[in-house]
C-alpha cells in the first residue's frame, strides 16, 4: 500500500499543468511541429480547459497542417470567446479565403447582416449588462418622476432616452443569443463531404462541399445532418464529416 502511494504521488507531481503544456505546445508550433503542437493543444482541451489564445493557436497549428476544416472551427470558436480579437477575426477571414468551394449565389439579407456585423464584436455578457444597466437605470429615472414627485423636461428627456436604449440593447442581445447560441452551426472538416437528397447512402448526391464550409443544422436523422448552406442550399451530410461550432 505505501508503494503504490508513492507511485501514485510520483505520478501526479509528473503531470504537467496546463500551463506548462500550453507553452510546450507553442515551442512545438515555434519549432514547426504542427503534429505534435495539436496533440498537445488538444490534450489540454481534453483536461477542460478552453480559452480564446488555446482555440487560437490550435486553429493556427491546424492551418500549418494543412486541415482547414479544423483551422476554421477552431477559429469560430475562440471568436465566440473573445469577438473583439482582430487577430481571431483576421485569420479566420484569411482561412476561410482558401475554402476550395465557393457559395455561389449567397443571398444576403441586408437587415440581418447589418445586425451581424453590429453585435458581432461584442460579447453576449457585455450586451446583456448593458441591458441591465439601462433597466436599473430606467426604473431610477421611474421613481424619481412618479415616486418623488418630479417634474421637468430634463428627466421627461432622460426617461425617454433611456427608454429607447433599453429596447434596442434589449433587442441586440436577444439576437445575439440567437444568432450565436439557438443557432446550431457546424464545420465541414472531411475531406470528402458528399452532400445528399435524404438521410441514408442510397439517396442522390446532392452537391460536393469541402472542408471549412460553414452549415446551419436544421435537424438530425440517424447517422445524418440536415444542413443549410449559406447559399440557402439544403442536404444531408454524414455526422462524422462536420464538426459542431
Amino acid at each position: 500500500m505505501i508503494a503504490l502511494l508513492i507511485v501514485s504521488f510520483l505520478s501526479a507531481t509528473c503531470l504537467a499543468t496546463p500551463e506548462e503544456d500550453f507553452r510546450a505546445a507553442n515551442e512545438l508550433y515555434e519549432a514547426r511541429e504542427y503534429s505534435k503542437a495539436i496533440d498537445l493543444y488538444l490534450r489540454i482541451l481534453d483536461q477542460g480547459e478552453e480559452s480564446p489564445a488555446l482555440y487560437f493557436n490550435l486553429g493556427n497549428a491546424y492551418f500549418k497542417n494543412g486541415d482547414l476544416g479544423h483551422a476554421i472551427l477552431y477559429y469560430l470558436r475562440a471568436r465566440r470567446l473573445d469577438p473583439a480579437d482582430n487577430d481571431i477575426v483576421s485569420n479566420l477571414e484569411f482561412a476561410r479565403s482558401f475554402t476550395r468551394v465557393q457559395m455561389a449565389g449567397v443571398q444576403i439579407n441586408p437587415i440581418k447582416s447589418f445586425l451581424e456585423s453590429a453585435v458581432e464584436p461584442y460579447r453576449l455578457n457585455t450586451l446583456a449588462w448593458i441591458s441591465s444597466l439601462a433597466f436599473v437605470l430606467l426604473f431610477c429615472l421611474l421613481i424619481l418622476r412618479f415616486g418623488v414627485g418630479l417634474r421637468n423636461s430634463a428627466l421627461r428627456a432622460g426617461i425617454i432616452t433611456t427608454l429607447v436604449l433599453l429596447l434596442v440593447f434589449s433587442f441586440v442581445t436577444s439576437f445575439k443569443y440567437r444568432h450565436d447560441y439557438l443557432t446550431s452551426r457546424a464545420v465541414l472538416v472531411a475531406e470528402d463531404c458528399p452532400v445528399r437528397t435524404g438521410p441514408s447512402e442510397q439517396s442522390d448526391i446532392e452537391l460536393e462541399a469541402a472542408p471549412g464550409l460553414v452549415v446551419e443544422i436544421l435537424s438530425e436523422s440517424g447517422d445524418y445532418f440536415n444542413v443549410l448552406f449559406q447559399n440557402k442550399r439544403r442536404g444531408w451530410i454524414r455526422k462524422e464529416l462536420i464538426a459542431v461550432v
